[in-house]
């Protein structure tokens, strides 16, 4: 898996560098697409998968966020268009190490290849979803939100969590370029709010040392993404005064933005389960 996890990071890098956060508002691609989805089981990618389709799909301008290995294209009937290259992607394998009372499961990744329904013939495309309106969009988000029952307070001109008193401070919502911005900080800080102790029980410290404050910005700024491509969110996210760490971050530790990614589903899950009933993840 070393190449994978280079390679991921190598791109991400190029676009951290080029001024691009891969994560940011892919949703805006046509056709309104959001979170990428096995079309034979209907489950959504997680984690570092999510990065890696979003990325396929925008470079490739694909108006579908569904996808399919092969084997099941083929069961389906359907084909791979001539000269399609597939997206390879990532899921999560377990062994037991050791014998007698030692033994252990130790969780390691494993990589298959998917293709884009836009890359196949054979498939009849899904209608799009209809567009709510942006109201309707705020309102749903705003529920979101509620149904946390985070302790949120209004005031100052600093959004943030603070773990110790476990309460999310956000700037009064007139004080944002617009509502929707206000929605996706607050998400931002959600996601933070998520890894207290009596929650997620979120340290990064183990993994990350001195980095752990970048990889939790990293988490609830991944998460913040994730939740705003579901809820169709489409304010802007916190990243700009967190690139130099993270670059940082990701040059010296290529395996970074999966355990990231990897934390920021666990986030975005933890947080939707208070108002959906989840699937299992591809």
């Amino acid at each position: 898996m070393a190449d994978l996890y280079v390679s991921v990071t190598d791109t991400i890098i190029k676009q951290l560098e080029a001024g691009t956060v891969p994560w940011t508002r892919p949703w805006t691609v046509k056709g309104g697409s959001i979170m990428p989805r096995n079309f034979a089981t209907r489950r959504s990618y997680s984690g570092i998968n999510i990065c890696i389709l979003w990325d396929s799909q925008i470079r490739n301008d694909w108006p579908s966020s569904l996808w399919l290995t092969y084997k099941q294209a083929q069961a389906i009937g359907a084909q791979v268009k001539g000269g399609e290259k597939s997206t390879r992607v990532v899921y999560t394998n377990k062994m037991i190490v050791g014998e007698g009372d030692d033994a252990k499961s130790v969780g390691y990744l494993k990589s298959f290849h998917v293709f884009n329904v836009s890359q196949m013939d054979g498939i009849e495309q899904e209608a799009p979803s209809p567009v709510l309106s942006q109201q309707a969009r705020d309102d749903q988000a705003t529920a979101f939100i509620q149904a946390t029952k985070a302790d949120i307070r209004h005031g100052g001109d600093m959004a943030f969590y603070r773990p110790a008193d476990d309460f999310i401070r956000l700037p009064d919502t007139t004080a944002f370029e617009s509502y929707e911005h206000y929605l996706a900080t607050a998400l931002h800080e959600c996601c933070h709010w998520s890894g207290h102790p009596k929650r997620l029980d979120r340290d990064l410290k183990t993994r990350f040392g001195t980095n752990a404050y970048a990889a939790e910005e990293l988490v609830a700024e991944l998460g913040a993404a994730f939740l705003c491509a579901h809820l169709s969110v489409t304010g802007q996210l916190r990243h700009a005064e967190y690139l130099a760490n993270w670059l940082q971050l990701f040059k010296e530790d290529s395996r970074a933005i999966f355990t990231a990614a990897s934390k920021a589903s666990k986030a975005a899950d933890y947080l939707r389960g208070f108002t959906e009933q989840l699937e299992e993840a591809a």
